[in-house]
């Protein structure tokens, strides 16, 4: 493949209908106005019978650019079983709304049911519009944040480990949420954080975890990769040296937000790729190779590179908390700031004519979406599998015999950023986040995978959305305040 660049940019919790129900249709009544292209294809969104007949006990209505702070809504691994009512898709007030967070002008009945259009999320529906998205792509399996990330990097969520702060395994009874999140067979299915991590909240279980993941391979080929969060680079450290991550900033509505959040960091959770003391890279030259960062890196050191002329074969780029888009903590507006500087960024630098950008999400957050994703891994616990009755999501033997682990979950937006992306194109392909994952298995590592029972081994092709044949080098230079495009 002529892909010799891939930066996989991985926001926080959105649904495909949230952002793209209406697609490329826009109200144009507020914000920055969105005229699609002649010929936009449609996608699998919101028809006028679920805008005005949604079987939901709300129907789904359009948050303006006014209404870009919202709650955080459910998205635990049960409720969102619940909420698609064995395929109805008709119980998501009922299991994953929550309206009752600050300040109360932000909470509105029926909230879990709405969606933002092209006059909020603008350079998105603008990135779409030059490149390629698709319609059918889905999280790994159900669940929050934890979950996503680490099957975006090793498509496994089975061999975990509750420990102590000593990394001493602790009795786990099962079901108890995120103060000891595995279950007793070790898969992780909510929010714990990473033992190797010395910012992580070792007061309460954290978890470690066993296995590979795409670090390891790439290592073990020399290829060069990187994962770079903000808020990484200490604020500070104790006497004994442990950093503290206490770096933030204010949202749009003022609000301050640490930066850096641990269990967003997938590879923090094994031994191999781990920087528990989260120092930086000696210097330039060892960003994306081995030393004293490990390949973990503050946000901060991928744009020092990419000016210096240099870029790792594989970056993991995620937004300080401010600006990845959780609701709760950011927003889609200032998540467009992050989007549209870090792709500005990526175009105008010598990389851009072999670089693919994809940009997905962890996972739902719990926004309504009207697809029943496909069941492709079932799972059959009492305490927690919920979809089609009690202790059941699909039927059939689980992936490697692990439980919680049922998936797909929800549908998340998907787009492929690149000279080699299909234009204005909608893919309907099944894929997933480990679709992401075995692109980068197949285009540097021969189609080697992380494991017999990984989800890797499942994923559908990305390739449709790519014209190898057929490459534009013209870039797509976006605001970063209002997504329109500037030239």
């Amino acid at each position: 493949m002529p892909i010799q660049h891939l930066v996989v940019i991985f926001d926080e919790n959105v649904s495909f209908d949230h952002y793209f129900g209406t697609y490329p249709r826009a109200a144009n009544t507020d914000g920055t106005p969105f005229t699609a292209a002649k010929n936009t294809p449609s996608v699998n969104g919101l028809t006028p019978a679920l805008l005005t007949a949604n079987p939901n006990q709300a129907q789904p209505a359009r948050l303006s650019s006014s209404e870009a702070l919202t709650c955080d809504q459910n998205h635990d691994y049960t409720p969102e079983q619940l909420a698609m009512d064995g395929g109805l898709m008709d119980a998501f007030v009922q299991n994953t709304q929550v309206t009752d967070c600050s300040p109360p002008e932000i909470s509105k009945p029926g909230l879990v049911m709405d969606y933002y259009d092209g006059n909020t999320v603008s350079a998105l529906w603008n990135y779409a519009q030059h490149f390629s998205m698709s319609d059918n792509f889905f999280g790994t399996v159900f669940g929050p944040s934890t979950p996503g990330a680490l099957n975006l990097i090793s498509g496994q969520t089975a061999g975990g480990t509750s420990v102590n702060a000593q990394g001493v395994p602790v009795p786990d009874p099962g079901d108890i949420g995120s103060q000891n999140p595995t279950t007793q067979t070790g898969t992780v299915y909510a929010d714990p954080d990473p033992f190797y991590d010395g910012c992580a909240d070792h007061s309460v279980p954290t978890v470690k975890m066993s296995g590979q993941n795409i670090g390891d391979l790439l290592n073990a080929q020399g290829v060069t990769w990187g994962w770079f969060q903000g808020g990484f680079a200490p604020s500070a450290r104790t006497a004994t040296g442990t950093p503290i991550c206490g770096r933030a900033h204010n949202n749009i509505g003022g609000v301050s937000q640490t930066d850096y959040s641990p269990h967003h960091n997938p590879f923090e959770y094994y031994a191999s790729t781990a920087n528990p003391n989260h120092l930086p890279p000696a210097n330039l030259a060892e960003v994306g190779h081995a030393g004293q960062a490990n390949h973990e890196y503050d946000l901060s050191w991928f744009y020092k590179d990419l000016a210096a002329g240099h870029m790792p074969a594989v970056s993991f780029v995620k937004a300080a908390r401010y600006q990845d888009g959780h609701p709760g903590s950011s927003d889609p507006i200032d998540e467009q700031n992050f989007l549209v500087r870090t792709v500005n960024k990526i175009m105008n630098s010598k990389f851009w004519a072999n670089t693919a950008i994809m940009i997905t999400y962890d996972d739902s957050d719990g926004w309504y979406d009207h697809v029943m994703p496909p069941i492709l891994n079932s799972s059959q616990d009492p305490a927690l599998d919920a979809l089609n009755g009690t202790g059941m999501c699909g039927h059939g033997t689980p992936l490697g015999g692990f439980p919680d682990r049922c998936g797909y979950g929800p549908r998340l937006p998907f787009l492929l950023i690149s000279p080699f992306a299909k234009k204005n194109y909608v893919s309907n392909s099944l894929a997933d986040q480990t679709s992401i994952l075995a692109f980068i298995e197949d285009n540097w590592l021969a189609g080697k995978r992380t494991g017999t029972s990984s989800f890797d081994n499942l994923a559908g092709s990305l390739n449709d959305m790519f014209t190898f044949n057929n490459p534009s080098a013209a870039k797509l230079i976006l605001n970063p305040a209002t997504g329109a495009v500037a030239r």
